[in-house]
């Protein structure tokens, strides 16, 4: 089984509108062609043509078992309607975690202003994943997103589930650290190359997951995703066949942790 927690219908190039039915339906197909079972699909912390709304993706994947979604928020915009609107989407079950964008908007994530949303998260049982690292856009901030910032909020909010995503790349190592520090923070390595991988960013990426590893013990904590359609789904199962790690520890990443961790029924895939 194959659970992706790192997937996005955004229509990244923005040289034409495509409806969001056709986006879903190319997901779908791809997960398919690549025997995935289910996909998170992320929204976004802004909402345009180009960029659905939490809502619109909630309705669209109706019917679709093979699809949640993940909410994304935007720390400089959110206001009482659209916390209101993600709490009834949490008490209906519609979704299955938050997402913050540090890095594309600039906030640090330990911020008080995202207080709300962090006790929202506690509330309903819900992970908050994280942009962390390099940002796809050349006009982030990454400061904001290293993942050591994550350590303040993890040490803030002990009850609360937490996804650091792409393992804070480049910056792997600290990322190793907050998770073997904090037990209830896990990492998901989607978005660590546009389109395919190379060889020689393969080798390099599989020496530093493997070394992740080693530091942080058993894999509980790392997610298999990809930040489709940015990346390369059959590219990224490639890169996952290569880890030298056993098929137990393998099974862990690509379905077990996050299958537990965002409550997936696994008995309807």
């Amino acid at each position: 089984m194959i659970i992706d927690v790192h997937t996005h219908i955004n229509n990244y190039h923005e040289d034409r509108v495509v409806s969001l039915e056709e986006c879903l339906n190319q997901l779908t197909d791809t997960m398919a062609e690549n025997k995935v079972d289910y996909s998170l699909v992320l929204t976004s912390y802004k909402v345009n043509e180009h960029r659905p709304s939490t809502k619109q993706v909630v309705e669209a994947i109706s019917g679709r078992n093979n699809l949640g979604v993940v909410a994304g928020i935007s720390y400089l915009n959110y206001n009482h309607r659209d916390l209101y609107e993600i709490s009834d989407f949490l008490e209906q079950g519609l979704i299955k975690g938050l997402k913050l964008y540090p890095g594309y908007e600039p906030f640090y994530p330990n911020d008080n202003r995202l207080k709300v949303v962090y006790d929202m998260a506690v509330e309903y049982d819900v992970p908050v994943m994280f942009h962390s690292g390099d940002t796809y856009s050349p006009t982030g901030r990454v400061k904001y997103s290293h993942p050591l910032h994550i350590d303040d909020v993890a040490v803030d909010n002990p009850e609360m589930k937490i996804v650091i995503c792409h393992v804070g790349n480049p910056w792997i190592k600290d990322c190793m650290e907050v998770v073997y520090k904090n037990k209830h923070v896990h990492a998901d390595f989607s978005g660590l190359v546009l389109g395919n991988f190379s060889d020689k960013f393969e080798r390099y990426m599989k020496k530093e997951l493997e070394e992740m590893i080693t530091y942080a013990g058993d894999p509980k904590y790392l997610l298999y995703g990809t930040d489709w359609p940015i990346s390369n789904m059959s590219s990224y199962l490639n890169f996952i066949k290569q880890l030298d790690l056993p098929e137990d520890k393998k099974e862990l990443i690509l379905w077990k942790n996050a299958a537990e961790l965002f409550k997936i029924d696994v008995t309807k895939l």
